[in-house]
């Protein structure tokens, strides 16, 4: 499974929860988030969104080091070259937005009930019937919206079903 993912919740508490479990998930390697946001629409109606850090400056940084190593050993001096490049490449990734468009979650989050959730995930890869067997409908969500093929989300969709229905 690779897409965009909206799953709504009763409340923002249940959003972070169901959030925290995914985190502990991509440890396990079940499934690989590029971005995880949620959406809150408070009970005044104004809509917070949530980001959780990317790690686009992790990999810049990361890149940014292997490249300035190298060009540091060309000149004798590696450590220097991994330090300013890491620098470098951690600046540059942090300055990129590639996760989630906002103003498509501020219109998500404008669809919610006052004081309702959305978690929105950026899903690179998973195993679908070991996430859902592990989220087995706990956190009450609703699929909301998907990027993905018919048949990917009927899957999807039919997992979250049978997890609900096993709780």
């Amino acid at each position: 499974m690779n897409g965009l993912v909206a799953i709504g919740y009763p409340n923002q508490m249940a959003a972070n929860e169901a959030l925290s479990h995914l985190a502990r998930l991509q440890q396990q390697m079940l499934i690989e988030l590029d971005d995880a946001v949620v959406v809150e629409r408070r009970d005044n109606g104004k809509i917070k969104l949530h980001q959780t850090t990317g790690s686009t400056a992790g990999r810049g940084a990361a890149g940014g080091a292997l490249w300035g190593g190298l060009i540091g050993l060309l000149f004798f001096a590696p450590l220097l070259g991994m330090a300013i490049g890491g620098a470098t490449g951690a600046a540059a990734g942090a300055t990129v937005d590639t996760g989630i468009d906002d103003t498509f979650m501020k219109a998500l989050g404008d669809q919610l009930a006052p004081g309702h959730a959305a978690l929105v995930l950026l899903v690179r890869s998973a195993t679908v019937d070991k996430v859902m067997a592990e989220m087995h409908g706990q956190y009450g969500g609703e699929l909301l919206q998907t990027s993905l093929s018919s048949e990917d989300e009927a899957q999807l969709r039919a997992a979250a079903d049978y997890a609900r229905a096993s709780h």
